[in-house]
């Protein structure tokens, strides 16, 4: 899976490099009516993909964050609460409980 993200950040570069190369300009914003920003076209591209990128990358990994830490607690509760009602001298979490031979049947006596 490394290597296919690798790809893709390697693609993404060239094509920035290459619309960089071939958009070097002066363009002129104007952000209130006295003022006015000369920049270039690939800066003001980076900058407006960023604007937009960045909040929804935050939110992200603030979501991804505080779902990790709900599961790792839930996780946690579980096990306690599986090992407090385990009969003594067993391990609850083992996969595979020990298998305890069959008694013989006795006879009910006549």
């Amino acid at each position: 899976m490394n290597i296919i993200r690798t790809i893709i950040w390697v693609v993404v570069a060239i094509a920035l490099l290459i619309f960089t190369l071939n958009n070097w300009s002066p363009v002129e914003v104007k952000i209130w009516e006295d003022i006015v920003l000369e920049t270039k076209k690939p800066v003001l591209v980076i900058i407006s993909f960023l604007a937009g990128f960045l909040p929804v990358w935050l939110l992200h990994r603030g979501t991804r964050w505080q779902l990790r830490r709900r599961i790792t607690s839930l996780e946690t509760a579980v096990k306690n609460a599986v090992t407090a009602n385990a009969p003594k001298g067993e391990d609850p979490l083992d996969p595979a409980p020990e298998k305890t031979e069959p008694q013989p049947e006795q006879k009910a006596p006549e």
